[in-house]
């Protein structure tokens, strides 16, 4: 069911379609998805407009005009979908997890799954002392929902929870998804910012996928390079 508020956001987004962008953008994301050929400058500015115009949506009625907008086959408007959960995230609760868990399964790639996991079930997170969503999740065939229990908590820096990321990891480290490989390692490297040595501890004792490895300790391996040329 359409919601009114985001049928004009859609009519907004129609209005500057651009067939000289399409192609591009449909073949960056290997023609999986339908675009308007709007960038993301500009999709960045017509949000911002028409948010000044008509004010935010509720964080009630937030998961219709999501739901509204997830439906349609223009990329664009699952990105502006994101960008209004954004505008409400410190109002995001357990209560949200079915709708993003529902974003996370459908029209999946890893350009929406990229922004919800740190952005929105990040932040659900660190307020929720239920972790049933993130466990389910971890255990799930689903590739992607997997993904994001590996990255929610990129940027927990110090408030990481080390045992609970690198238990997720082994978890999954035999993976051959892609995708997985590398969340492993951008996780990891994440968190080498805030602990190196716990970091390069738990590469050197698991077997990791070669591009998690490589993934994981590109930080140290910056900074050490870093020190190594003061020095000389």
């Amino acid at each position: 069911m359409n919601h009114e508020y985001a049928d004009k956001l859609i009519t907004l987004l129609k209005q500057h379609q651009n067939s000289k962008n399409q192609e591009a953008m449909e073949a960056y994301m290997r023609n999986q998805f339908r675009f308007f050929g709007i960038r993301t400058p500009e999709r960045t500015t017509l949000l911002r407009d028409f948010l000044k115009e008509n004010g935010k949506p509720s964080i009630e009625e937030l998961p219709a005009i999501v739901h509204s907008l997830w439906s349609e086959p223009q990329r664009e408007c699952q990105y502006v979908a994101l960008g209004l959960i954004d505008k409400q995230s410190k109002y995001l609760t357990k209560e949200h997890l079915p709708l993003l868990e529902e974003m996370i399964v459908t029209k999946s790639w890893w350009d929406t799954i990229d922004h919800i996991a740190p952005n929105q079930v990040g932040k659900i997170f660190q307020k929720e002392e239920d972790d049933t969503y993130i466990e389910k999740w971890i255990h799930s065939d689903n590739m992607w929902l997997n993904r994001i229990a590996i990255l929610y908590q990129l940027k927990y820096k110090a408030k990481t929870d080390e045992e609970r990321l690198f238990r997720y990891i082994v978890m999954h480290h035999q993976s051959k998804e892609f995708f997985i490989q590398k969340a492993i390692g951008w996780a990891l490297r994440e968190y080498s910012k805030t602990n190196p040595e716990a970091v390069k501890s738990f590469i050197q004792s698991e077997e990791l996928a070669p591009l998690s490895k490589r993934e994981g300790l590109k930080h140290v391996n910056r900074k050490a390079k870093a020190e190594k040329t003061v020095k000389q």
